[in-house]
């Protein structure tokens, strides 16, 4: 299944699952009605940044709305194949993430692999969630820099920052060179 129509399975069936509406998502969400229609309909490339309030509004990580449907009757097994984990592009940035955990796994945190272009930027407007997300950026190659709040980090190749998802958080690769970094991610005593 292509990763916008997982996507759009994913937004849809969280919202179904919620008791939400169209318009109560995107009151709780901040991205309009037409847009989440456009996006459960495999119609729109959202941007990461769109998907990461759509991701709060339901209650989940972002990783999560990547997730692999699991077949019915067919438990989530302990390996991802590489194969199995297609890259996504944001169109807004042109990163390029790719899910490395077993998709359904239950696990209490998520990895992702993240590719960020040379100066590219993204801002997401995290807001407080219940449960907490807690997050770890690890830099493998290159330079970014993570504001959290007022605070900024710049983090070069091994470097790594934990930091809990509740206030805005930026991403910028200063650099003329590509970054490359894993996000580890996970809620207290639950799955991603």
């Amino acid at each position: 299944m292509p990763l916008d129509e997982r996507i759009a399975t994913r937004v849809r069936t969280l919202r179904a699952a919620a008791g939400l509406s169209l318009e109560a998502l995107a009151q709780r969400s901040g991205v309009s009605r037409s847009m989440i229609s456009l996006i459960e309909r495999s119609e729109s490339s959202a941007t990461a940044v769109v998907l990461e309030k759509l991701a709060t509004a339901l209650g989940v990580t972002l990783a999560s709305l990547f997730d692999a449907p699991i077949g019915r009757g067919t438990p989530p097994g302990p390996l991802a194949r590489a194969a199995a984990q297609p890259p996504w592009q944001d169109p807004g940035s042109a990163y390029v993430r790719r899910n490395v955990s077993p998709a359904g796994w239950p696990a209490p945190f998520q990895i992702v692999d993240v590719h960020f272009p040379p100066r590219a930027r993204v801002a997401y407007e995290t807001a407080a969630r219940t449960p907490p997300v807690h997050q770890q950026v690890w830099v493998i190659e290159g330079r970014i820099d993570i504001t959290v709040g007022t605070a900024q980090h710049r983090l070069d190749a091994g470097d790594c920052l934990a930091l809990q998802l509740d206030q805005p958080v930026a991403f910028h690769n200063p650099s003329r060179r590509p970054a490359r970094y894993a996000v580890v991610l996970g809620t207290p005593g639950g799955a991603a």
